[in-house]
């Protein structure tokens, strides 16, 4: 009786031991499953991070080129040195109220953003940024975004409220939403342009102010012509051909040239917009001036 009690007793100890070693197994293969899951996950957040950084890195990557300012135009346009020959830069996404421009008037603010925009270029190393799409517009002129010591200047125009976000063309777009946030945080302050309401439309700026007439001081202040030795009659039809020139600027008659090659035959420095010669199709880099050489 006792053998067969022991015998049980056995039996069932080797159940219950079976039992704990098969348990035992599968707790093992479990948690090797969840260790093999996590460590995969996490293999799969650190290739997603990494891509993620690439692109960012893709994105924030700068194609910068040197160039060498010429002169400023106004708020949003320069004149550059650029691969052997001076060309006009238009600034990407930006707008400034008009300081100058043929059929246009004086508006608040031009004259500040103009002046802005000399002082930061015209201090540092000067680069430009050219977008994915056309590097150019219809007017031949270079579309990019302008950098002073590697330093955006739409950025700082845009912060002190000298411009808004406008022409938005995709794919030039690249800085479209950090532009969308420095033209937020000066319309919060309002900053300039955004002082007052109804200045600012889609479509541009409201109001003009008083125009200097700069032009006609460009003009009236050119060198005289050398005196040459002449008779009185010589004299006398050299004075009526400038007072007629005269008249017929201040009667508002006008001169008609085919072209800039024609005029500079009469006026070989150009003329103002003031001139009774000025024609906006000879003014090509819209500084108000045709056909200067």
């Amino acid at each position: 009786m006792k053998k067969v009690i022991l015998g049980f007793t056995a039996f069932t100890l080797s159940l219950s031991l079976a039992a704990c070693g098969s348990n035992d197994t599968e707790k093992s293969s479990t948690e090797s499953k969840e260790t093999q899951q996590v460590s995969q996950d996490a293999e799969q957040k650190e290739a997603t991070k990494e891509k993620t950084a690439d692109k960012s890195d893709s994105k924030d990557k700068k194609e910068l080129v040197d160039v060498t300012l010429d002169k400023v135009v106004d708020g949003d346009t320069i004149k550059v040195k650029y691969n052997g020959n001076v060309d006009t830069v238009r600034y990407l996404l930006v707008d400034t109220p008009e300081s100058k421009k043929p059929d246009s008037c004086v508006q608040q603010y031009g004259e500040d953003a103009s002046k802005r925009n000399k002082e930061l270029v015209s201090d540092g190393k000067l680069q430009m940024e050219f977008d994915k799409g056309d590097h150019r517009d219809k007017y031949g002129r270079l579309l990019a975004y302008v950098y002073v010591d590697g330093k955006s200047v739409q950025e700082t125009l845009l912060k002190e409220g000298l411009a808004r976000v406008a022409y938005v063309y995709e794919p030039n777009t690249k800085y479209i939403d950090q532009f969308r946030k420095d033209e937020q945080e000066a319309k919060s302050e309002k900053l300039s342009i955004w002082s007052k309401n109804g200045f600012v439309t889609d479509r541009g700026f409201n109001g003009c102010v008083k125009e200097k007439n700069t032009a006609v001081k460009k003009a009236t202040t050119s060198k005289p012509a050398a005196k040459q030795p002449t008779t009185p009659k010589a004299s006398s039809e050299t004075s009526t051909t400038t007072e007629n020139e005269s008249s017929s600027a201040s009667t508002g008659e006008t001169e008609s040239f085919k072209n800039c090659t024609e005029l500079r035959k009469k006026y070989p420095n150009g003329v103002p917009s003031s001139h009774p010669a000025y024609q906006s199709k000879m003014d090509r880099d819209h500084d108000n001036y045709a056909c200067e050489r």
